[in-house]
């Protein structure tokens, strides 16, 4: 057992005596220690009920013979942390999350490890820790919301934020919103729509890393508690066949996860999150893979903010599994790809039954023959930039119209709030990449603000920043290289030209060569933002949105 360099021999009497301060039995060292990641906190909703989901796991660990023991990770509620200073503090707890999770798991010497996760950085920074460590783990969700109920429709988050929008618009009361305010997130959990959080506990799925159902069984479910029981038990049986991450999340469990990304129509976040995920395992993930991908892959589910279906749909249609079955259909999935369970992708999906074609379209029947998500190049973006091309509607897929150009996403928002954005117009808010941000923000406000003022079909948004799950309409984020290292995007110019070509996948600035050039020669590096704490250090080792934000040593590739 790894756990042996703590707990046995003379040399660790010590350590022994330690181990008797907390309690511990001498039949509890005799077992594998499981350490337990437990994110629960009080100030983020879907993680509020994830100390009940900590105790089912350790009775899991237990009955099936190993000693569990919980340590904390931190999480940031996004939605909180959305439009103020905050939100620069989001992306990068997720690789504070990854090392802080390496440091607990490698001082301790655990044998194994269960990984509790739910709301957006969160996941994936777990996942990357997984890699990381490579002692057997399996991870369990504290599970999506349930939808909210306004007027006898179903509504979520991404709704809060437009009724906003719409309030600044003068199309709803101060009682409307209130309304929205007290009935769009009824229950603790993930955000009920196809959020970044649930886009990444769903793909945590088709990696083969959580059991199935982690990314759907609502947080409300007693079947909650009973998957959580089965991770604890599953971890063991990982240990005692000597099943690990690395065996797991391979090249081709990650091409599964961009495939079955396409067909959900997962957040745009994840183009940041699978890139890095794939860096742990020495994959060089190159985000244009989406588009070969996507163009193979048809687009099966609208989940909020797409359409009006929601997670606790998608759970009773038969869940990421249903649709994992439906995919391979077309013989899209790397179906020999080790999971969790034991068995393999092909073994897991072969009888999941589709319970709902209206939720998970039949193969024969998609919302598109193309995927949800799409990287865009051009002389905007020549590094790539990332759309959700599923939640864009018909007449925004070919656009062209003159820049509006800001400098941060605030003086955005007050301009699309004091009506001084039009139909046509093409939004551009820069120095909000990674580096520039610092911490790349999500731009939900302004997002969700353009649907609020009945823009949503008219105006298209351009960033080098991000954009929450929830967002929805022509908004492209992740435009790389970012304006704070001299991307184009820091050339463009009030008025400038941009086109948008969604289907043909292009991004361009309809200016000369000779004129960019001349501008990029007369172009100065800005201030930095911030000089001091944990975010000035990352800024100088996160390289842009296109390499998934990842850190890097100055000086080292």
């Amino acid at each position: 057992m790894k756990s042996d360099a703590v707990k046995c021999g003379m040399q660790q009497a010590p350590h022994r005596s330690l181990f008797n301060a907390l309690g511990m039995t001498k039949e509890e060292l005799d077992r594998p220690l499981v350490g337990i990641v437990s994110s629960y906190n009080e100030i983020v909703p879907g993680h509020m009920n994830i100390d009940k989901i900590t105790q089912a796991v350790k009775m899991g660990v237990a009955m099936a013979g190993g000693t569990p023991i919980m340590f904390p990770a931190i999480a940031v509620c996004d939605g909180i942390a959305m439009g103020h200073v905050g939100m620069k503090y989001s992306l990068v707890t997720r690789d504070l999350i990854a090392d802080s999770t390496e440091c607990m798991a490698t001082a301790h010497q655990f044998d194994a490890l269960v990984m509790i996760p739910n709301c957006d950085k969160n996941v994936p920074g777990l996942l990357m820790a997984a890699a990381r460590l490579n002692v057997p783990t399996v991870f369990v969700s504290g599970g999506p919301m349930l939808a909210g109920h306004v007027h006898g429709h179903k509504t979520s988050l991404s709704s809060m934020f437009e009724a906003v929008g719409s309030y600044a618009a003068g199309t709803m009361t101060e009682a409307d919103v209130e309304e929205f305010e007290n009935k769009a997130c009824p229950t603790c959990g993930s955000c009920s729509g196809m959020y970044t959080a649930n886009s990444m506990n769903s793909l945590t799925e088709v990696l083969g890393m959580g059991l199935p159902g982690n990314g759907t069984i609502p947080a409300v479910y007693s079947e909650r508690l009973k998957l959580a029981k089965h991770a604890g038990m599953a971890v063991m049986e990982m240990y005692r066949k000597n099943i690990r991450p690395r065996d797991i999340m391979t090249k081709e469990a990650i091409l599964n996860a961009l495939t079955i990304d396409m067909a959900l129509g997962c957040s745009t976040n994840s183009m940041l999150h699978l890139p890095a995920i794939a860096h742990e395992i020495g994959f060089d993930f190159d985000i244009a893979f989406a588009n070969e991908i996507s163009a193979k892959t048809p687009n099966l589910c609208h989940l909020a903010p797409a359409g009006p279906t929601y997670m606790e749909d998608l759970n009773e249609a038969g869940g990421v599994q249903a649709v994992m079955n439906e995919v391979n259909k077309l013989g899209l999935l790397h179906t020999e790809c080790m999971t969790v369970t034991g068995k393999t992708v092909g073994e897991n999906i072969a009888n999941c039954v589709n319970r709902n074609p209206e939720v998970i379209r039949p193969v024969e029947n998609p919302y598109s023959k193309t995927g949800g998500l799409a990287v865009l190049k051009g002389n905007l973006a020549p590094d790539g930039s990332v759309v959700k091309r599923s939640a864009v509607v018909p007449e925004m897929m070919k656009h062209s119209g003159p820049a509006r150009v800001f400098e941060c996403e605030e003086d955005a928002i007050a301009a699309i709030k004091g009506g001084k954005i039009v139909a046509g117009d093409v939004v551009v808010i820069r120095y909000e990449g990674p580096k520039g941000g610092p911490g790349m923000r999500e731009m939900l406000n302004p997002t969700s603000a353009i649907a609020g003022m009945g823009l949503g079909s008219s105006v298209a948004l351009i960033t080098d920043g991000r954009f929450s799950g929830a967002s929805r309409g022509a908004s492209i984020g992740h435009v790389s290289p970012e304006a704070a290292v001299g991307g184009p995007i820091a050339l463009v110019e009030e008025g400038d030209i941009i086109e948008i070509d969604i289907d043909n996948c292009s991004l361009n600035l309809k200016v000369s060569e000779e004129e960019l050039a001349k501008r990029k020669a007369a172009w100065q590096p800005r201030e930095p933002k911030v000089t001091t704490g944990y975010l000035a250090r990352y800024a100088s080792m996160v390289t842009s949105g296109n390499r998934g934000a990842i850190l890097e040593i100055p000086g080292n590739k």
